[in-house]
């Protein structure tokens, strides 16, 4: 996660942007810190070559670019941003990822005060294409090892938090929603039959995710417990608690998911909370047969490409594909048959 920077820190230009991103299209505060962080690392790379300072030194990550004016950002040219991904590339060690997110801020930057504020007439980032990208498969768990996580959170019998646990692993599992969204329901967020609940995603943006049958029973479980007198009292709309009584935390879910992963055996795949995303994606394309449109808006992607990395076919498709061939028990006819 991209480190917080004071907004003071920043050029004013550059508070205009984070202060449009935020407040006009709705982007998360998590999204508007990384932008800031990279457009730091940019403007003190610019300063740092247009006045002779050596980088990397102790007076460069010092830097104070706060005053720097709207005549030395507007001065920015292709050239010096391809000398920027130079040094990040050589000196930062940074891959294809931390590239295309350097150059996706940079871009959303000049393109905001080109389009927006009109005080520059050729954006100078608009032709640089982003690095590519080793397109790897999405990691996830097969049927029986997803069994055998349920399994593992089923008899933990030393867990005070058990119900909540399971029915947290069964919404990842069955839902595919990410760890922001989950961490975030609040109980009013679910319908009264449990057939659905509403949650919020990237850039604010709010859909409804449908429910089924193992999920509307881990819930109605845990429900029980959530709405008992233990909690009653409790200041808090959230649908999961923390043993502090107060809404469950990225963090305390990332725990428990790798508690539960080590019990089942599965640690050693080195799984996370988005790992049960994908899996519930994978599983719902592969095994459910869900079209891929559909999965697109189950899992609230914005470009349908994203969602396609789950219609790679498993070694298993490619082998019932050469089966199924009608060719397939054609054989040589031996001599003398």
């Amino acid at each position: 996660m991209a480190q917080r920077f004071p907004i003071e820190t920043m050029p004013t230009l550059v508070r205009d942007f984070a202060a449009y991103k935020l407040t006009i299209q709705g982007c998360s505060q998590k999204t508007v810190d990384e932008y800031l962080s990279d457009l730091r690392l940019f403007f003190k790379f610019i300063y740092a070559k247009r006045n002779g300072v050596k980088i990397p030194s102790d007076f460069f990550e010092g830097l104070d670019i706060s005053r720097l004016d709207t005549d030395f950002i507007t001065a920015t040219t292709p050239e010096e941003i391809y000398d920027f991904f130079i040094y990040v590339s050589n000196e930062r060690s940074n891959g294809p990822s931390a590239k295309s997110r350097k150059l996706s801020a940079i871009k959303a930057f000049f393109k905001f005060i080109c389009q927006k504020r009109r005080i520059m007439e050729k954006n100078p980032a608009i032709d640089i294409e982003a690095p590519k990208k080793k397109q790897s498969l999405p990691k996830f768990l097969s049927m029986e090892e997803s069994v055998l996580l349920l399994e593992a959170v089923e008899n933990d019998s030393e867990s005070k938090t058990k119900e909540r646990d399971y029915a947290i692993i069964t919404l990842f599992l069955n839902c595919g929603m990410r760890l922001s969204e989950l961490c975030g329901i609040n109980l009013n967020d679910l319908d009264r039959e449990l057939r659905s609940l509403r949650v919020i995603g990237k850039g604010n943006k709010e859909r409804i995710v449908y429910l089924n049958d193992a999920c509307r029973d881990a819930l109605s479980t845990y429900l029980i417990i959530r709405k008992s007198e233990r909690y009653y009292k409790i200041n808090t709309n959230a649908l999961f608690i923390s043993k502090q009584n107060k809404r469950i935390s990225n963090k305390t879910v990332q725990w428990l998911v790798y508690k539960y992963l080590t019990l089942a055996g599965l640690d050693y795949k080195h799984y996370s909370t988005h790992k049960l995303r994908h899996t519930a994606a994978t599983l719902m394309y592969q095994t459910g047969k869900v079209d891929v449109r559909v999965l697109k808006e189950i899992l609230g992607h914005e470009q349908l490409n994203t969602t396609q990395i789950y219609t790679h076919v498993s070694n298993k498709g490619m082998q019932d594909a050469i089966d199924n061939n009608p060719l397939a028990n054609i054989k040589r006819q031996k001599k003398g048959d």
